[in-house]
């Protein structure tokens, strides 16, 4: 075997509906990167970690989960599995770049929608999953990578 070739990995961490949850994702994912050599990704995949699995506390009633798994050496892709089955903005649609005529839609007010607006200005992709069967509720993930 080529000792050049990275084999493929994943890991998943079931989080109870805790307020602690999204530290303690954080913490596993810190470990995960280190662990693969992926540490400079940390900074990036920490935001949108955080922000996924506080959406899942804050937005479901259940149980949520962490799912880390390498895309290529230098791409790690973070999915968050959560029991409501609706899915949030930026992930319903690609939103349009905003232009000299766009009205401003920007609340500053606003108690809920922020942090995933950080989903949209920070993952290189993402994207969105509803589930149905024995896992029901829905699965959003995001790309980070160098």
């Amino acid at each position: 075997m080529d000792a050049t070739v990275t084999p493929s990995w994943a890991y998943t961490l079931r989080l109870p509906h805790d307020p602690r949850a999204a530290g303690i994702a954080r913490s596993t994912l810190r470990a995960v990167l280190r662990g693969h050599g992926m540490a400079r990704l940390t900074d990036t995949a920490e935001l949108l970690t955080s922000e996924l699995v506080s959406n899942a506390y804050r937005h479901s009633r259940g149980p949520c989960a962490l799912r880390v798994r390498a895309m290529a050496p230098e791409r790690v892709r973070v999915g968050v599995w959560d029991t409501n089955p609706a899915i949030p903005a930026p992930f319903t649609k690609v939103p349009a770049p905003p232009g000299p005529d766009a009205e401003d839609t920007d609340d500053t007010d606003a108690e809920d929608g922020r942090g995933l607006l950080l989903v949209r200005l920070c993952a290189e992709r993402y994207g969105a999953y509803r589930l149905d069967g024995a896992h029901r509720g829905k699965l959003l993930w995001v790309e980070c990578g160098p």
